[in-house]
């Protein structure tokens, strides 16, 4: 069952899993990942500029580089010093040529020039303000600069890699350049050996110029060692969504942290990082990580003009945020909450097609009900949704068939609709960069649209829950710590051993995006350990007709997989190592094979079981004072996580209420100011009325030993005192899920009151049961949920 707070992670959304394996597949557990922070790089509306010259936009940021990473330089010449000139007239006419357009707006030349000029980069536009050109023009232009220096030979220009975290976004943007007769493709876990096979002949011959992969492949040792025999070499690695490199971003994932590593092992001639949404501190962590210096960065505002930003304060009358959250789940809510009179007149005095953003799956539901019971064309968009059924909603709303979408943040990725007129805040959003990103969906065509902002009292309870997960408790953490270390007990530097993030996840109740930064962090700050390409722990498959024929097969692999696969029931299962030792053939040959029988329909494979697998960089602590060394650094680290998270949330709640204009707010929040020299915009909230948006109170609560005890009868926890106030606070976690106790009436039951006061209550209680503060073991997590009634 989904989340009841869509996160938007869809973990194998579009993902053939039977490739992941294969080590020309690579580590794609995570492509596809995060798709509601993440915003698809749509082609722009050109209009006049005049290209090539710099500007900073009026308060554009200035960033202190500061090198991190000492550049290999290629062995292959580069063309630093070509007259910028004529790199400028080249890029304008492969705009015209390939792209229709005439001319290039904001930023774009400056940046291009800067690229073909062999230096790092970083761009940062608004969404829809044409990033992706940034790099596509450069890579159709390298094999003319080539020919026109006279450096390289034919089929030795080498190619673009753009790293991309999804899946989707990629196939959109390798369709619309195949269709322009520009040579791209992708390599991805949805494509078959045979076209994995047709993408690495053609690197070979020169024949492509832009290759698309997700930053999680890099792990792949074999994709990446492919990388390095290309003729001509990586000419320019583009990294797209670049934000999420920073520790300190709004969207970090840590397979970020390791492209920059890959630049140096790829030697890659030049970099370019593109994002939507880079403030000053995050700009900063990009240009450090790659060598950007400040006279590459290239901004631009991220406020367009004729987006009309409103915020509203609105009562609710709940009895608190349990009854909230029930209503919305099994009744309605309606007459508690004045949002919705206010929705409706507000989208009858504003009619076109419209977004309304939910934290909660069910209201979703709940709101396009609503709406299609007053007339409106309405529907709900989720993560909780059949992938079929919310390719149907995205489609239609694409071609106005469906007026209003009630979506989560998991709506909103490849949405390039033209027309949007109005954005509805229903509930706060998690970031001001998100916040940036919603309303940069609404007029794209120009035209003045509205984006509201329903402000209450409960507004900041769901970020703060968001917030509050992904810290795991420190005897959680140090549980976790002993477990990794002892997987390498007694193998050598250069070992590898493997893991299952699923079983970590529930044995020590750390959800799964902490987990992968942990791991990551082990990698790149301890130099403990390092990822490389994980395996399926089970095959099995169900045989077709064609099948027997392989008792015939004379390939060893083929002979394998049939004097070893056992029939159980329906499916045959086969355990690939013990195969791959008992015939001396390697294991990817045999998995390999599997893969080939079933792309031509002599099986059908399934597999489970993930096992991530790490290779030991330096000797792994063994002592107690050496783990507690770790620890300390480590949880130092996600306490810092969970503040900077908070934050962020502050933040859209200072940008709402601050005494403002909400425009200049934003455009302040990114290092810069609005345009032409403007202090206000004159038409938002805060404009109109001079007075800054009130926010209503929200209640809080003393806690009583009554309210403790109530907890502590649900369940015989006393090992975990985060563990408890994560229960009272209403707050999922793998264990809290384990036990149901997020089924029981004390989950949410203490949500009005203070979570830390609630994690010190606990402790208390924690002390006295087990007379220290505790230290979890593999049998607590076995703990029963007492008193279900």
């Amino acid at each position: 069952m989904p989340d009841e707070f869509d996160s938007g992670d869809e973990l194998f959304d579009g993902i053939d899993l039977a490739k992941l394996e294969d080590p020309d597949y690579g580590d794609d557990l995570f492509d596809g990942l995060d798709e509601a922070e993440l915003v698809k790089l749509e082609s722009p509306t050109q209009t006049p500029a005049q290209p090539g010259k710099r500007s900073y936009d009026n308060g554009a940021i200035v960033v202190n580089a500061f090198p991190s990473l000492k550049r290999q330089k290629s062995s292959q010449p580069t063309s630093l010093e070509v007259n910028n000139t004529e790199h400028l007239a080249l890029a304008e006419r492969l705009l015209s040529e390939k792209f229709g357009y005439k001319s290039f707006r904001h930023e774009q030349a400056g940046a291009i020039q800067r690229i073909l000029a062999g230096q790092n980069t970083l761009v940062v536009f608004p969404t829809g303000a044409g990033k992706s050109l940034c790099y596509q023009i450069p890579a159709i232009a390298f094999p003319e600069l080539d020919k026109a220096e006279g450096l390289r030979a034919s089929g030795k220009s080498g190619v673009t890699i753009v790293v991309s975290p999804l899946i989707a976004l990629m196939k959109d943007q390798v369709d619309a350049l195949q269709k322009r007769g520009i040579a791209a493709d992708c390599i991805d876990s949805t494509k078959k050996y045979e076209q994995t096979q047709l993408i690495y002949a053609s690197l070979q011959k020169g024949q492509l110029r832009i290759l698309y992969c997700a930053p999680e492949r890099l792990d792949n040792e074999g994709f990446v060692e492919r990388l390095k025999e290309i003729p001509g070499g990586i000419r320019l690695l583009a990294v797209d969504e670049a934000h999420c490199i920073s520790e300190w971003g709004h969207s970090f994932r840590p397979d970020y942290l390791k492209v920059a590593r890959f630049v140096d092992e790829l030697k890659a001639e030049r970099v370019v990082c593109l994002t939507a949404t880079a403030t000053p501190k995050v700009a900063a962590d990009i240009c450090k990580a790659f060598n950007i210096q400040k006279e590459c960065v290239f901004q631009t505002s991220p406020y367009r003009p004729n987006l009309h930003l409103h915020a509203q304060p609105v009562e609710t009358r709940y009895d608190d945020i349990s009854h909230f959250i029930e209503l919305v789940r099994t009744g309605d809510p309606h007459i508690n909450d004045k949002r919705f009179e206010e929705m409706f007149r507000f989208l009858r005095n504003h009619p076109g097609p419209s977004l309304v953003y939910v934290a909660v799956q069910a209201q979703a539901e709940h709101l396009a009900d609503a709406l299609r019971d007053q007339g409106f064309n309405a529907a709900p968009f989720h993560a909780g949704m059949k992938t079929e059924d919310k390719q149907t909603i995205q489609e239609k709303f694409m071609a106005s068939e469906i007026e209003i979408v009630c979506a989560t943040i998991a709506f909103g990725m490849g949405i390039d609709k033209p027309n949007i007129r109005n954005i509805i805040h229903w509930d706060m959003s998690n970031t001001v960069e998100e916040y940036s990103q919603q309303i940069g969906r609404a007029g794209r065509d120009g035209l003045p649209s509205r984006c509201m902002f329903y402000l209450t009292a409960d507004a900041f309870y769901m970020r703060e829950v968001f917030a509050r997960g992904d810290l795991p408790s420190r005897q959680c953490l140090r549980a976790l710590l002993e477990d990794i270390f002892k997987q390498g007990a007694g193998l050598s530097v250069g070992g590898v051993f493997k893991v299952s993030h699923y079983s970590q996840s529930g044995e020590f109740d750390i959800r799964p995006s902490p987990l992968s930064i942990i791991y990551a962090t082990l990698d790149l700050h301890f130099g403990l350990i390092r990822a490389i390409t994980p395996e399926y722990a089970k095959y099995q498959f169900e045989a077709y007709a064609k099948y027997l024929a392989l008792k015939h097969d004379k390939t060893p692999e083929g002979k394998a997989i049939f004097s070893h696969a056992v029939k159980k029931a329906k499916y045959y299962h086969i355990d690939v190592n013990k195969a791959a030792q008992a015939t001396g053939l390697a294991r990817n040959d045999i998995v390999r094979k599997l893969n080939h029988l079933g792309d031509n329909a002599y099986l059908k494979l399934q597999t489970s079981g993930i096992e991530h697998r790490y290779r030991i960089l330096k000797k792994l602590p063994k002592t107690d004072k050496e783990i507690d060394a770790v620890l300390d650094k480590l949880y130092a680290d996600l306490k810092a996580r969970e503040k900077e998270a908070l934050l962020r949330a502050y933040q859209i709640m200072d940008l709402i209420t601050g005494r403002k204009c909400f425009a200049r707010a934003l455009a302040e929040h990114f290092g810069m100011n609005l345009r032409d020299g403007k202090s206000e915009c004159g038409h938002c909230t805060f404009c109109l009325t001079g007075k800054p948006v009130r926010h209503l109170p929200r209640p809080r609560r003393e806690t009583t030993a009554a309210s403790i005890q109530e907890v502590l009868k649900a369940t015989n926890v006393r090992d975990d005192p985060r563990f408890l106030a994560r229960v009272a606070f209403g707050i999922k976690s793998p264990r809290v899920t384990k036990l149901r106790l997020d089924k029981h009436r004390v989950f949410r039951s203490l949500a009005d009151h203070d979570f830390e006061a609630l994690v010190l209550e606990f402790e208390k209680v924690c002390r006295v049961s087990t007379g220290n503060s505790g230290s979890l073991s593999r049998s607590s997590v076995k703990a029963e949920v007492i008193d279900l009634t």
